[in-house]
């Protein structure tokens, strides 16, 4: 397994990545599907996302976003190939965006929202905490991500207080980062690829 960070040679996994967000939705029933192709390239080409690979074919995505210049970070869109869940992947996943989340933006607050209790799991073991949607970026941009998603009746009937998603924050900047999981047996990486690795603060 190789995790790393995206970049622009990667921009042409976009539209398959699109379609596994699409598929994923449809087995969950729920959640966000649609994103623009366009805009999963973007932020690969900022140095924005992590990109996973098991045995040289593509495994896993996951990005980040602004909000407010910055003072929140959200990681968002993970999303696992279907025939490779249940081996610790999106974990592994998580775990490397939210490391390259705090490198990037070590001052902000990292928030998402979700209805998965895997995902859940993995943000509490990271050190989100629950919170009320009042917590939350109060960005229209970050908000509108939710239009898409077939309970957005609900949230706006509830003036985006509540939902079905749960709201969960991490805060604590002065708290270690989470240790690089090295695979001896991946292929080496290109330095201007690799996930910077940066001591405890």
């Amino acid at each position: 397994m190789t995790i790393r960070v995206a970049t622009a040679a990667d921009t042409h996994y976009a539209d398959l990545l699109c379609q596994w967000y699409i598929e994923s939705a449809k087995q969950r029933g729920t959640g966000i599907a649609k994103r623009d192709p366009e805009y999963v390239r973007e932020k690969m080409r900022q140095g924005n996302s992590v990109i996973a690979f098991v045995d040289g074919e593509l495994a896993g995505f996951c990005y980040i976003e602004t909000f407010e210049s910055g003072k929140f970070v959200a990681n968002s869109g993970l999303v696992v190939n279907t025939e490779l869940r249940k081996n610790g992947l999106g974990r592994a996943i998580k775990r490397e965006i939210f490391r390259l989340s705090r490198t990037k933006y070590p001052n902000a607050k990292i928030f998402g929202i979700t209805t998965s209790l895997a995902v859940m799991k993995i943000n509490s073991d990271l050190g989100y905490k629950p919170v009320t949607f009042s917590e939350l970026t109060t960005s229209e941009d970050f908000w509108k991500g939710c239009k898409s998603c077939k309970n957005f009746a609900i949230l706006t009937e509830n003036e985006r207080k509540m939902c079905l998603c749960t709201g969960m924050v991490f805060d604590d900047i002065n708290a270690p980062l989470p240790a690089v999981e090295i695979d001896e047996d991946a292929p080496a990486i290109p330095a201007e690829m690799q996930l910077p690795i940066v001591a405890p603060m």
